[in-house]
């Protein structure tokens, strides 16, 4: 008789934390799927920073990646809209875009690149010991590190 009486108190008995879970995010995932914010946030790695500077992902729903671009832009993504698909699949590991739409915004003109600074002198230790190294690619990489790293300063 004590089981029936516990058993009218809590109807429903203790549930598993697992099948709260989905009751409770389903709101808000119904706004931005867990892809759809990984695909926001992953943008400029997944198409390169040249392409995330000209393009903004709107929304994900269906297989259906709809873009926000500027005008001229729309037309070099057509003609990349397999490439970008098919680096958007590789980065999650499963097919999760099948179609890109594009919508123009007006604005945001492709990203123009910046001048490349100016050449670093290298302090003369530095050089010397590079002058120590043999000729090949390992002297250029580090020649090339060493003018990295005294530019900014």
């Amino acid at each position: 008789m004590a089981e029936d009486e516990g058993a009218r108190r809590f109807p429903t008995g203790p549930q598993a934390l697992g099948s709260l879970i989905p009751r409770l995010t389903r709101p808000a995932f119904r706004r931005t799927s867990p892809a759809g914010a990984q695909l926001l946030a992953d943008w400029p790695a997944i198409i390169g920073p040249a392409l995330a500077a000209v393009t903004e992902p709107q929304r994900l729903s269906a297989g259906t990646l709809t873009l926000a671009c500027a005008g001229p832009v729309a037309m070099e993504l057509q003609h990349l809209a397999p490439e970008l698909v098919a680096r958007i699949n590789t980065h999650f590991g499963r097919t999760l875009v099948e179609r890109l739409r594009f919508v123009q915004r007006p604005g945001k003109l492709p990203a123009t690149r910046p001048l490349p600074a100016p050449a670093a002198t290298l302090p003369p230790a530095v050089t010397a010991e590079l002058a120590t190294l043999p000729e090949g690619e390992l002297r250029d990489a580090l020649e090339k590190l060493a003018r990295g790293v005294y530019r900014r300063r």
